[in-house]
């Protein structure tokens, strides 16, 4: 499934079928949270949440290619990611993007 941020394809025709998304909402432990908490103190990166939202992304960008899969779609354009915070200790990602079909 070809997946890009562009709003068209040059030189290709095709059809566009719907808008697809996909989402997830992670947390940490509260072990792990605890200890990234303690780090924060210090500074640099959050490996562990740094892992847990590339984990977040990769889940929300398999949801929306079944959901362009089902639709029988080629590709998705105009994707884009967004996150929020859900809670304190949690975090979600959304992905979406126009499917497409080519002609």
């Amino acid at each position: 499934m070809l997946i890009i941020s562009t709003e068209t394809i040059q030189g290709r025709s095709y059809e566009e079928l719907a808008i697809v998304s996909g989402s997830t909402i992670q947390s940490k432990n509260f072990m792990s949270d605890l200890g990234q908490g303690l780090k924060s103190i210090v500074g640099g990166e959050l490996k562990s949440y740094t892992g847990m939202m590339e984990k977040a992304r990769s889940q929300a960008t398999d949801r929306m290619i079944a959901q362009a899969q089902q639709l029988g779609a080629d590709a998705i354009i105009g994707v884009r990611y967004t996150t929020s915070a859900i809670m304190a200790q949690a975090a979600e990602v959304l992905v979406y993007g126009t499917a497409i079909k080519f002609k």
